[in-house]
């Protein structure tokens, strides 16, 4: 579909509804023994469907284009400000469309489930909010992500746009997995968007911007759990398998193995598992000052997190740790997934004050 498509026509042309299927409804998943049920109409058009939804959801934040498939700040491009463009699979939501505003990201670009967009989306999204100061590309370290995000960026120089590209990989559960060489990207991306577009949003150059981007990833480390597993719609089964009294620590936000599969434990046991290779890796020291973020995998009731949340605040106290900003939330899932991760990024004033700059997304709306 051509960038300029309304979102009313984005709807009308996304492909289960303009082949006359029912607008509403509750596709039921034959997964092996048991039945998954999923409020979508067809596996094969869930993500352009979705998209639809953001579109219709959203004309005062961004528009839609689903050929290619890319979102973009209803702005874009601004003359003279540094871009920036994430993305990744689908199945994370609002991880990466949902943080496309002011204050974030100029654009996110997302893939099929759990899938890498390819390098045109990618290529087009920079294209369209590029404003002449150039483009920095967030990624999360996954091969993928990686390669992809990476020859849009020599397409993109070739036509003579200015790229910095920025690897997220905060989490410590493991070195190497199913989908990277080195740590993970997961949560912790929410917070380089943050701070890196409330940069880019008050002008500072692109070096400049790059430059903190990496600062924030090398001062942020994550871990998370998983007590259930999440089914991509098209897939016949969920994405691992665990026993009715088991947990997977150190869980990937596609449901990449972790470091252990243990029995089940009261959540301050599981939190204070998740932190100490968290706080020694980095390490974090009495008299940091921190963001905690504890994020929710998509199948955690909010009323979970603030358990952990509290038992999290609790160990880092403890340890002479100040938390003198949170988060708390389902920013980063895979789909309906049971679980959580937890952040700790250290802070200066300067991070702060970015932090605290005003941002107006979907997912992530303060100070305006």
């Amino acid at each position: 579909m051509a960038f300029g498509g309304t979102a009313t026509e984005l709807f009308r042309r996304s492909p289960a509804i303009s082949a006359g299927r029912p607008a509403v409804g509750i596709l039921i998943i034959q997964v092996k023994d048991m039945l998954m049920k999923k409020l979508i109409n067809d596996p094969r058009s869930v993500v352009d469907e979705a998209l639809a939804g953001v579109a219709l959801a959203h004309p005062d934040l961004l528009r839609v284009s689903l050929d290619p498939m890319f979102i973009v700040r209803k702005e874009a491009p601004r003359a003279g400000k540094v871009a920036i463009v994430s993305g990744g699979g689908s199945g994370h939501e609002p991880l990466h469309g949902g943080f496309v505003g002011v204050g974030m990201l100029d654009a996110a670009v997302p893939g099929p489930m759990f899938t890498s967009p390819t390098p045109d989306p990618i290529l087009a999204a920079t294209q369209a909010v590029d404003g002449g100061a150039g483009v920095l590309h967030i990624v999360k370290n996954y091969t993928g992500d990686v390669l992809n995000f990476e020859t849009a960026a020599d397409l993109a120089e070739a036509e003579g746009i200015t790229v910095r590209t920025v690897v997220i990989n905060d989490d410590v559960a493991v070195k190497d997995s199913l989908y990277t060489a080195g740590r993970r990207g997961v949560a912790g991306t929410v917070l380089v968007e943050k701070i890196a577009g409330a940069a880019a949003e008050r002008g500072d150059d692109l070096d400049s911007v790059a430059t903190l981007a990496e600062t924030v990833n090398s001062q942020m480390r994550s871990m998370g759990v998983a007590i259930a597993p999440c089914t991509v719609p098209h897939a016949e089964e969920p994405s691992f398998t665990l026993a009715d009294d088991e947990i997977e620590i150190g869980i990937g936000i596609h449901g990449e193995p972790g470091r252990e599969r243990i029995k089940i434990e009261p959540v301050d046991r599981i939190v204070d598992r998740l932190l100490e290779p968290i706080l020694s890796d980095l390490p974090f020291a009495s008299g940091d000052s921190v963001l905690l973020f504890v994020n929710g995998m998509g199948g955690t009731p909010l009323v979970e997190l603030y358990i952990a949340f509290r038992r999290a605040a609790e160990v880092l106290s403890e340890q002479g740790i100040t938390v003198t900003r949170s988060l708390v939330g389902s920013y980063v899932t895979s789909l309906e997934m049971q679980g959580l991760s937890i952040t700790i990024l250290k802070l200066d004033d300067q991070l702060m004050e970015l932090w605290d700059a005003p941002v107006q997304t979907a997912a992530l709306r303060w100070g305006r």
